[in-house]
């Protein structure tokens, strides 16, 4: 099984990027963030003609998230669990499949909103962590893909990219990325590259691409059962260089 996770900062803007994507990668499950539009308007069409079913909670302008398979799957949830019931913001889709769980997040940044807004991104690291956990006590195997906007050590950001204060990489934010792989998650791009760069993002400002000013901030978190089965994990870096691209690149994980 082929799963991929990718923020394309805008369907609308992207969408022809997302389908030639598909038909080059052909990923069994690809999980969207920050599409940016309404449930109604993602362009699930498009996608059905690739044979991709789409499941979708937007919301107008930020936010939102989806999912497009090419394999069965019933969504279970569309928000967190244990986050405040008001919370309206969408960042949070999970299915499951062929007895598997598979989560696609959007996680807060942190920066915006001051002490507010990143009281929030901790808030809904604990709640993320609190459901991982839940999951992995009934033994159920378990996928977190997603732009989780925290690197979780210095070997994923390069020198001179972000500043010591930057909620990606503030204290508060790696402890609580810590808590969620203690639950019993694996990391699938360092379980297969340790030591590497393997940057998923790099800033439209200050030539960050040309530069390689990249940061590892989207990840995709295994059960054990399921780093068992793992053969390749990579971010698809040549995305990056495509015209009109998004800010991300999309991250592939192969399970046998």
């Amino acid at each position: 099984m082929r799963v991929a996770t990718w923020n394309v900062n805008s369907i609308r803007t992207r969408e022809g990027h997302v389908r030639r994507w598909l038909e080059r990668r052909q990923p069994d499950i690809l999980f969207l963030q920050e599409i940016k539009c309404e449930t109604p308007v993602f362009p699930t069409a498009a996608f059905e003609q690739l044979g991709y079913r789409a499941d979708v909670v937007g919301q107008k302008a930020y936010n939102g998230v989806a999912v497009l398979a090419r394999v069965p799957f019933e969504v279970t949830h569309r928000r967190l669990p244990g986050l405040d019931a008001e919370d309206a913001q969408a960042r949070y889709i999970e299915i499951t499949t062929d007895g598997v769980a598979m989560a696609g997040i959007y996680l807060p940044n942190g920066n915006s909103g001051g002490p507010e807004g990143f009281a929030y991104k901790l808030r809904w690291m604990e709640a993320l962590r609190a459901r991982a956990a839940a999951l992995l006590e009934t033994d159920t195997p378990l996928l977190i893909a997603g732009d989780f906007n925290v690197c979780p050590t210095d070997a994923d950001f390069a020198r001179g990219a972000l500043g010591p204060d930057d909620a990606l990489v503030r204290p508060e934010s790696r402890t609580r990325f810590r808590a969620l792989l203690w639950t019993g998650l694996i990391d699938a791009i360092r379980a297969l590259h340790p030591e590497e760069p393997a940057y998923t993002f790099w800033d439209y400002q200050a030539g960050a691409w040309p530069r390689d000013l990249g940061l590892r901030i989207d990840h995709v978190l295994l059960s054990p059962t399921l780093a068992e089965r793992l053969t390749a994990a990579t971010p698809d870096r040549a995305e990056r260089g495509e015209e009109k691209a998004s800010d991300h690149v999309p991250v592939l994980v192969e399970l046998a």
